[in-house]
């Protein structure tokens, strides 16, 4: 398929360096932000909070309970990633930043000062899951809304390497979570981490709430949202505003052409590319850092601290890989980078297993690492900028969230619960790399099926395909 690079549209509007590495900084802190809030919860309800919020059931229990307000910050998100993908569409991506970034940060920080179960009795659990619910809220449409922001803010020789850099946020958060937490547990004792300790974390995040806010509020919009021929003072117009406006005769041509696509295209089959990319990095994720670190603990009866020190290692490599991978797409286009990426996935799916088993630690690790990095991180660093690219300006915001979050419902949500039964059933660690091989396969057709984006005017209203 061909290639659709060209060079900026003339007459775009322009941004400064400063404007792109504020916007840079802004999409960098809110993923950072919306990770190491979900981390610092995913800690908390397996450390604490099955004894401070749900203390007269068993233990076993009160962990289901903690783990299930975990669970329903993802029905949020969806929730949140349709109602947020439509405003950041019609009244611009900015506005809907700073609304996001609000909700996740306060919610998270109300959580610190939160009465316990033996203060207000069942209150204190029900008041959890309604702060959890809305900082899921919140966090369904961050980071597909700092994904959009950034591609439509970087000069299109250097969009992937500009838009990756969201992806690197991911990597911040769960590190600045898991190492708040490791200090804790390290300098406190118990009765201080269940009296005091716990609100900790929780209230630091205000800190970086207050910073992200005040970078958005100096951040200028999206030039690409300004560029919009169906947006006026700022808002979009109705499907019925922009018909009536494409018989303006007073219409630049360019501007007619753009509206005229982006009326009479049928959506749909960019949507579904896009799911499928996201698949592979979606499933492999729920695999690779969350179900192998049970898996190897549980039945391979080793050290927790071991898998879970190789994805600490796998994440600071992260740091490199990302930007690379976002480089290499821009230099040789993202379906090839797509396509290379799966088939090395696919290819190391039984290897990195086969490292795991081996009894060696430092073969479990670097397995583990390479298989974060090629199967998880290098996918995440295509994905930020190819999903922003195969959709239109019009519904860019709205098609990416849904994407995102449906994808990691059905892959990172439900995949570790279908590897633990595949391999209790069988007995075996083949189903794991069975289950990387299929994820990584339907990213490959996906890919293979996709149009070459690199390059494209974001401007335009209709997908790519």
């Amino acid at each position: 398929m061909k290639d659709s690079t060209h060079m900026e549209p003339a007459g775009a509007v322009t941004r400064t360096t400063r404007d792109l590495v504020r916007a840079a900084m802004s999409g960098w802190l809110g993923t950072a932000m919306e990770f190491m809030d979900f981390q610092l919860y995913s800690l908390a309800a397996a450390i604490v909070f099955n004894k401070i919020f749900f203390p007269d059931v068993s233990p076993a229990i009160g962990l289901i309970a903690a783990m299930a307000t975990y669970g329903v910050g993802y029905v949020a998100r969806l929730a949140g990633a349709i109602y947020f993908g439509r405003m950041g569409d019609r009244i611009g991506r900015k506005k809907v930043l700073i609304i996001t970034i609000l909700l996740m940060g306060a919610s998270t920080t109300l959580i610190g000062v939160l009465p316990t179960y033996a203060v207000i009795g069942i209150l204190a659990p029900i008041l959890l899951v309604a702060l959890r619910l809305i900082q899921g809220f919140g966090a369904g449409a961050e980071i597909a809304g700092a994904t959009v922001m950034l591609a439509e803010y970087a000069p299109v020789r250097r969009r992937g390497l500009v838009a990756s850099l969201v992806s690197l946020g991911t990597n911040t958060g769960t590190l600045a979570a898991s190492g708040l937490w490791a200090i804790l547990l390290a300098v406190l004792s118990e009765d201080q981490l269940l009296t005091w300790g716990w609100r900790v974390p929780f209230l630091l995040s205000f800190v970086l709430m207050v910073f992200a806010v005040w970078v958005r509020r100096n951040l200028k919009e999206s030039p690409v949202f300004e560029e919009r021929p169906d947006v006026v003072d700022g808002v979009a117009m109705s499907r019925t505003q922009a018909e009536a406006a494409f018989q303006d005769k007073d219409l630049q041509d360019k501007d007619k052409g753009v509206l005229e696509a982006g009326l009479r295209q049928r959506k749909g089959k960019a949507f579904f590319l896009a799911l499928g990319l996201r698949f592979g990095q979606a499933g492999n994720s729920g695999l690779v850092q969350t179900f192998l670190v049970g898996y190897i603990a549980a039945t391979l009866l080793v050290d927790r601290s071991i898998p879970t020190s190789a994805i600490v290692y796998g994440s600071l490599l992260g740091f490199v890989t990302v930007p690379v991978v976002g480089l290499l797409g821009d230099r040789f286009g993202r379906r090839p980078m797509y396509i290379a990426v799966t088939l090395l996935t696919i290819a190391f799916a039984f290897p990195m297993m086969l490292m795991i088993i081996s009894g060696s630690t430092a073969a479990l690790m670097l397995g583990m690492i390479l298989g974060l990095n090629v199967g998880v991180l290098s996918l995440f660093s295509l994905e930020s900028v190819t999903m922003a690219e195969l959709f239109g300006s019009r519904t860019r915001f709205t098609q990416l969230a849904l994407a995102k979050e449906i994808g990691g419902i059905l892959a990172t949500a439900i995949g570790p619960v279908v590897a633990a039964t595949l391999t209790a059933v069988t007995g075996s660690w083949w189903p794991i790399a069975a289950m990387l091989v299929v994820y990584s396969l339907i990213t490959l057709l996906s890919a293979v099926l996709s149009p070459e984006s690199r390059g494209r005017d974001l401007v335009r209203l209709e997908d790519a395909v």
